[in-house]
């Protein structure tokens, strides 16, 4: 899947960056096959390499809420690939938050083991972006976990990364993205108040014990494939606000970038920014925008929007009525939503179905909500979807049908909505005004 030629194109886009270029890299956090069809056809577009990272709640040794196995999302990309002509050797594979996130609810002896049987299945499969997250505390640990404590666990991971890396046949050693303050995966659940941007003396610390951790363990070599740092640029977004970039709280960070020597900046909850401010995080020098949620929520838009067509064209029972499967099925199965919505009172039906965070992307492989989708694209296809009621529902796509763009087929209306959010990263990270 991986080649080192794609994979050194992304490191020239990190070094261009330290050195004062205004381009970055963006990283498509998902495991949806439409929003992974569109990633791909975006970078076709751009002819650019693609990174694509997974999640241990998307995709882990258990199979995760994907039902997918490390060594069998590779292949899945490579049928993705083909099947819009992208060269699968122009794809890096990462992993996001691997660590004992899972299984924080579990003793950190059982919770670490568990994480580094995650790594090596990574590793093993190819996945070439590591992003070591030890900064969530297990069920015995102290709180807030100490700092030497957190590195300390990374560079055990890490040592799991080599040596998987090293016993395989795969040629490309791993690089690796560090970091101690990480936003929760997927955005956070109360309100934003205040966000705090990572000071300059905590991330040269960061940087500092991780250092003496990996050597300790004699991960040198590895070290020196350290490219990037998680720190908190004062992004954010909850379930109904965002909380946008401002360049001059994050200017003590920009400014000590050149004492983290091979280092950039590593954004995470990017999503719902304004085009202007990947612009402006890019030029500040974080230059890795993650993005995940945004893309299951336009993803969402899109499903929603034609099921409205849908229910215009066609009545009675052959009717999908994808937004009250939805709904149903995550009532009946509330474990992945009730943590972070209210499940009463007048919000909890739109939070589950329209929320920033977009609790509803864990339910797409759902049987009753997969088969809906099947179905509604089926009733859309065998019709010719009226360009007013297009207009109405999915008004950016009516344009790209008038300008022969795109085709008025649900499928590739859905892909096109989703390719709105890829179009926004790919033009800042490229440094496109």
């Amino acid at each position: 899947m991986n080649s080192e030629g794609a994979l050194q194109d992304v490191l020239t886009v990190l070094e261009r960056n330290r050195n004062g270029c205004q381009v970055g890299v963006y990283s498509i956090c998902s495991a949806h096959p439409l929003v992974l069809e569109a990633a791909m056809l975006q970078a076709k577009r751009d002819d650019t390499p693609l990174l694509i990272e997974a999640t241990p709640n998307q995709v882990n040794q258990f199979g995760g809420y994907t039902g997918v196995l490390p060594d069998e999302f590779p292949r899945r990309l490579a049928c993705l690939a083909e099947r819009v002509g992208l060269p699968v050797d122009g794809i890096v594979l990462g992993g996001d938050h691997l660590g004992p996130v899972c299984w924080t609810n579990e003793p950190a002896v059982t919770a670490m083991a568990k994480a580094r049987d995650l790594i090596e299945a990574y590793v093993a499969a190819g996945f070439v972006k590591i992003h070591l997250d030890t900064s969530m505390a297990c069920a015995d640990d102290d709180q807030p976990l100490d700092d030497r404590l957190v590195a300390a666990r990374a560079a055990e991971l890490c040592e799991v990364a080599e040596r998987t890396a090293g016993n395989g046949v795969k040629g490309i050693r791993p690089v690796y993205v560090i970091g101690t303050e990480v936003p929760a995966p997927g955005g956070a659940t109360k309100s934003l108040g205040r966000v705090e941007v990572t000071t300059a003396e905590r991330a040269t610390r960061t940087v500092d014990l991780h250092r003496n951790a990996f050597v300790e363990r004699g991960l040198d070599a590895a070290w020196s494939r350290v490219v990037g740092l998680v720190v908190q640029p004062g992004v954010e977004f909850n379930h109904t606000s965002v909380h946008r970039y401002q360049s001059a709280l994050a200017k003590p960070l920009t400014e000590v970038i050149g004492d983290l020597p091979g280092v950039v900046y590593e954004a995470h909850s990017t999503d719902y920014q304004p085009p202007g401010a990947y612009r402006r995080l890019i030029r500040d020098h974080f230059a890795i925008l993650k993005v995940g949620p945004q893309l299951t929520f336009a993803l969402r838009e899109a499903l929603f929007a034609l099921s409205a067509i849908e229910a215009e064209l066609v009545r009675g029972p052959e009717c999908s009525r994808l937004p009250e499967v939805c709904d149903r099925a995550m009532r009946e199965d509330p474990g992945q939503w009730i943590r972070h919505y209210p499940s009463r009172g007048p919000r909890a039906r739109w939070f589950r179905r329209f929320s920033y965070s977009d609790r509803i992307r864990y339910y797409w492989n759902h049987r009753s909500i997969s088969e809906a989708v099947r179905r509604m694209f089926d009733n859309l296809s065998a019709l010719e979807i009226p360009l007013p009621l297009l207009s109405q529902f999915l008004p950016a796509q009516y344009r790209a049908v008038q300008q022969a763009s795109t085709v008025p087929e649900p499928r590739s209306l859905a892909i096109a909505h989703v390719m709105q959010v890829t179009a926004v990263y790919s033009r800042a990270c490229r440094g496109v005004p």
